[in-house]
């Protein structure tokens, strides 16, 4: 599995994402802080910490392939100007690293990769619990319940 490109361009793709991802919640978990918002802001770093974990699997996974790998393509902070907005932007990365997952996943049992396909498959459960807690959570804020 190491020599097959398709392979290892998931791989990288996801470390990315992951990587990406704690940024983009440490940067939110400091600005909710900020905002005096101490629930929140320890939801964030909760949620890097859980990101953090997934790149970890990916990483082990690469070195147990003999993949060499960074995480250094990141895309740019977004990490919005209200909690809903940051709320907003969360849940489209989730929807990004979901189809990713999804189609990694897909890849792999395609091809035969089954220790590869039940990593995506299971970080790609993972992800969904988290679009549904954001999905959740803007429920409540449309619906009044935050502020």
């Amino acid at each position: 599995m190491a020599n097959d490109p398709r392979m290892t361009g998931y791989l990288m793709r996801a470390l990315s994402a992951e990587m990406a991802a704690v940024q983009q919640y440490l940067t939110q978990s400091s600005l909710t802080a900020m905002w005096q918002l101490k629930e929140y802001s320890g939801r964030f770093r909760r949620d890097a910490e859980e990101e953090l974990g997934h790149a970890q699997r990916l990483i082990e996974h690469m070195l147990m392939l003999g993949i060499p790998f960074n995480g250094t393509q990141l895309p740019p902070i977004r990490p919005g100007r209200s909690l809903e907005e940051m709320l907003l932007i969360d849940r489209d990365l989730e929807i990004d690293v979901i189809r990713l997952y999804e189609e990694a996943a897909h890849y792999c049992a395609r091809v035969r990769a089954e220790g590869l396909q039940a990593l995506f498959a299971g970080l790609l459960q993972e992800e969904l619990g988290h679009l549904r807690d954001l999905d959740h959570l803007l429920t409540e804020m449309h619906q009044g319940a935050i502020a």
